[in-house]
């Protein structure tokens, strides 16, 4: 008989290491309960009832049962039952994934209140006011949550019993007020959901535990799990809590807080507190919260209590945490703990921090960091030098610099963004149906909230510029504008700058510098300068390790000499890919139309050795810029059509000239040799090691210009690495054909010049055919490299420059795609292929040195997979070299 499943765990029946079936939250209230700390009891449901519920419909036969025996359990260590009408026990109902989705599914309290219990629990807290506006917190929550009631039915009810006291505050409310609330909010799920309140407790949680299982599937749980690349299988857990009250009084109150500034990883006490609130108050950011150290001047005690328990829980999780708590009558309460999402600048500060504490080694920091934060790291930020207006100053939530046009809600932003427009989505709170409009968002702004409100959360998450409690604006959705000090008036459409590093906010465009990151790998700023901030020693320090730790080398894919030179500065240790077909754009694009229009051989080659000083000149200053280092040069690539006049633009012209009785005999030549050169599918026509078979010459002209510089960097002493590509290779013939064309120039170049010139010749790998013959294509390449690009292209049948536009972004949207396979490898697909042509090509020829020169080699998850492949190098573009290189060190470690 097969073991039964078990669907509920106490607290103290779990850990922190048990994520994948409590979740993080229910985990990680499990490891609280065993440290001893302030945890009310409570269950955890497991994903996998979760995942059964999602699969079926309805929850496992078993649960019921499992619920009720845990919820006796519960009652029994309470002394009391929930929702009983004289001091009820009231529960909350969280949702808890693996992976942290703030705000993104959902959470009720006080679950167990109804029309006796309210009475009884006013009774047992003496305070009727607080019993009324928990009933009314539940009703609204469970309305929106559970019977999906538009929550602005709700608000705008608070507001009119608001502006019916003449206050623009909750607290100015009293028992009666509240008690008014209810009996309204009772209504409106009556009118909006077609059924009452309901009163029954058992009902309530019911229901609210299966919202929270569904809430797993909603459009914003979809959308964030895709933007984070988090799998749809895991399910969330539930979690049935105790409740603790932080909304009893002044005396009481609720918080976030961090053990370290998760927006600049600086030690010290940071977080929000709220008094005479309940927690979602805190992320809402509907109220502002005061500074967590002002509690030490509110309770002392509490206070003091929470700064131990923050340094025992980082001590034991040995990172950033962030905590939930309440404090209910001077009684302090943890509600949560994780740790905590940060900023890229934080996660290199903290990382190193940790390691001179002790808390970690130099290989768990550089586990911590990932090349996505490191590429964050490196972009632009406001030039301090410029003229600048400043109109607001807000909590400094997610640094980086942010420019764009003014939007008021998520629909505008997106609608924009996709029109190509930058923009910056201002809010006075936002909330998770904001997460599409803070996606498209260059950055976020808000009046309301502080560092731990749901937009600082999200855009910490998500890498994006963040200024949260701007409380000198007044934003008005409705009239599509916002006002600040002296009357300054922000319509929708106008030019904004935020600089979520100070928190600062400014009226039009303030133009950019380089930051200090790009200055210390530009060699403009050393990590032993003055000038050099604990970040710059931070990202210096781990990139070494990165560097000793890394098997795999990185390389650049540049085509000219300043490019190379750039890229050594970034740490490139080569060229992987040297595009020759970059070097016949602009005016040399004449030369291609003379070969194309060369009636007989020896035009041809008159073109040709026209051609060849140029290319030579060219591949001397990237082999100076590069001495010492491997430099893969490409032979031409692309089909000849792209250097000639567009068809159709060439074809007015003649008629044109026609009608007016002119006639220009090279414009018929050029477009009668567009027409013969005309390809239905050009990506899959004459081009790369097509074009050395087809015209005689090309290929030669181009190893002769490539051996002949290498031949004159000798001459001055340089140590030229030479390594010629062939492109397009589908069978070893073809290779075969051309390599000993190049090996006779060879020769040629050899006795000319006198020099010993020593050079690899391989091949790129970029179509299935050629991955699947590699052992025969191995006999003639001294090196592959795969070209992952056109790899992906010929493997899926796309043709990039089509399909992007025309339906990726339906793929994207409906989970086809997680993320773009031009963005990261396909692992399932492209990814067998290289493995098949790796592990072919090396068994035919041992030692086989194998590259990545696609985009994929700059994208952290994919140099992870290249790594494990047993790839040698990747290559990506300049910019991406630190990148690749901080990825290279981490796969090295597993991380």
């Amino acid at each position: 008989m097969p073991n039964r499943v078990k669907y509920v765990y106490d607290f103290a029946e779990g850990g922190k290491d048990m994520k994948d079936l409590l979740g993080g939250k229910g985990a990680n209230l499990a490891e609280m309960t065993n440290l001893g700390l302030p945890v009310p009891p409570g269950f955890t449901i497991t994903t996998e009832a979760c995942k059964a519920y999602l699969r079926s419909g309805r929850e496992p036969d078993e649960l019921a049962d499992e619920v009720s025996a845990h919820l006796d359990k519960l009652e029994q260590a309470m002394g009391k039952r929930l929702g009983q009408s004289d001091d009820p026990l009231l529960v909350s109902v969280r949702s808890g994934a693996k992976f942290s989705m703030p705000g993104m599914m959902e959470t009720v309290l006080n679950v167990g209140l109804n029309d006796q219990s309210v009475r009884g629990l006013a009774k047992q807290a003496g305070d009727e006011r607080f019993a009324f506006d928990s009933y009314r917190r539940l009703i609204q929550m469970f309305g929106k949550t559970v019977l999906g009631i538009d929550g602005e039915h709700f608000d705008d009810a608070l507001e009119a019993a608001k502006q019916a006291r003449g206050t623009g505050s909750d607290l100015d409310l009293d028992a009666e007020d509240f008690r008014k609330l209810v009996e309204t909010f009772k209504q409106i799920v009556v009118e909006h959901a077609g059924r009452a309140f309901p009163q029954e407790p058992r009902e309530q949680m019911d229901l609210a535990v299966r919202a929270v299982f569904d809430s797993w599937n909603t459009e914003r749980a979809v959308i964030y799990r895709r933007q984070e690349r988090i799998p749809a299988d895991l399910g969330t857990a539930v979690n049935v809590v105790a409740m603790v009250f932080g909304n009893l009084g002044m005396d009481s109150g609720t918080g976030v807080a961090f053990t370290r500034d998760p927006a600049s990883g600086a030690q010290g006490v940071y977080g929000d507190y709220l008094q005479n609130a309940q927690g979602e108050d805190v992320v809402a950011g509907i109220r502002n919260t005061v500074p967590l150290a002002d509690l030490e001047k509110i309770d002392k005690r509490c206070y003091a209590e929470l700064l131990k328990i923050m340094q025992t829980l980082e001590e034991h999780y040995r990172d950033l945490c962030d905590i939930e708590f309440t404090i209910e009558r001077t009684k302090l309460w943890m509600l949560q703990t994780r740790v905590g999402k940060r900023t890229a600048a934080a996660a290199f500060r903290i990382a190193t921090q940790l390691v001179d504490q002790g808390l970690i080694d130099e290989d768990e920091a550089l586990a911590r960091v990932t090349g996505a934060q490191l590429g964050q790291l490196m972009f632009p930020r406001f030039d301090e030098g410029a003229e600048r207006t400043r109109i607001a100053k807000g909590m400094n939530a997610s640094p980086g610099a942010a420019v764009g046009k003014v939007v008021f809600d998520s629909y505008t932003a997106v609608k924009w963004s996709r029109s190509g427009e930058q923009v910056i989505l201002v809010r006075r709170e936002t909330n998770p149906d904001d997460l599409n409009g803070m996606i498209a968002a260059a950055g976020i702004l808000t009046s309301r909230g502080g560092k731990t409100s749901h937009a600082a959360v999200v855009a910490r998450g998500m890498g994006k510029t963040c200024v949260c409690g701007a409380e000198e604006l007044d934003v008005s959705t409705k009239q599509r504008r916002f006002t600040g000090p002296g009357g300054i008036v922000v319509e929708e459409g106008d030019v904004i700058s935020i600089d979520g590093t100070t928190g600062e906010v400014f009226v039009g465009e303030v133009p950019v510098v380089d930051s200090p990151v790009v200055r210390y790998f530009e060699h403009e700023l050393s990590a032993g300068d003055g000038d050099a901030d604990d970040l710059v020693k931070a990202v210096d320090r781990l990139m070494r390790h990165a560097d000793g730790v890394r098997r795999m080398g990185v390389r650049a894919n540049a085509d000219t000499a300043e490019d190379a030179a750039r890229a050594r500065r970034f740490g490139a240790e080569g060229i992987g890919l040297c595009r020759t077909e970059h070097m016949f754009l602009g005016e040399r694009r004449r030369f291609i139309e003379r070969l194309v229009l060369a009636d007989t051989p020896e035009e041809r080659d008159a073109q040709l050795a026209e051609l060849l000083p140029l290319q030579r000149e060219d591949f001397t200053s990237i082999l100076q810029a590069m001495d010492g280092l491997p430099v893969t040069i490409r032979l031409l690539d692309p089909p000849l059509h792209e250097f000639l006049p567009d068809i159709t633009e060439l074809s007015v012209r003649v008629a044109v000239a026609e009608a007016r009785g002119e006639e220009n005999e090279n414009d018929l030549r050029l477009l009668q040799a567009v027409h013969r050169l005309h390809e239905q599918n050009p990506m899959l026509g004459l081009r790369g090691v097509r074009l050395g078979v087809v015209i005689p010459g090309l290929f030669q002209m181009q190893s002769r210009a490539i051996l002949e510089a290498a031949a004159e960097r000798m001459k001055a002493g340089g140590v030229p690495r030479v390594e010629i590509m062939v492109p397009l290779v589908a069978n070893v013939q073809e290779l075969e054909t051309v390599k000993q064309d190049i090996i006779q120039v060879a020769k040629d170049v050899r006795t000319e010049t006198g020099s010993h010139l020593e050079f690899l010749v391989g091949t790129m790998i970029e179509l299935p055919r050629a991955a699947l013959t590699a052992d025969q294509i191995a006999d003639a390449a001294e090196f592959f490299s795969f070209g992952t690009n056109d790899l992906t292209q010929t493997t899926w049948g796309f043709s990039r420059d089509d399909v992007e536009a025309a339906f990726f972004s339906a793929y994207l949207e409906k989970g086809i795609f997680g993320v773009s396979p031009f963005e990261s490898l396909d692992v399932e697909g492209v990814g067998e292929l290289v493995r098949i042509a790796a592990e072919k090509g090396r068994a035919r020829r041992p030692g086989l040195k194998l590259g990545v020169c696609g985009e994929h080699g700059g994208d952290p998850d994919s140099v992870h997979f290249f790594n494990a492949t047993g790839i040698d190098y990747v290559s990506c573009s300049p910019f991406r070299v630190p990148v690749a290189r901080l990825e290279a060190g981490r796969s090295a470690l597993g991380g």
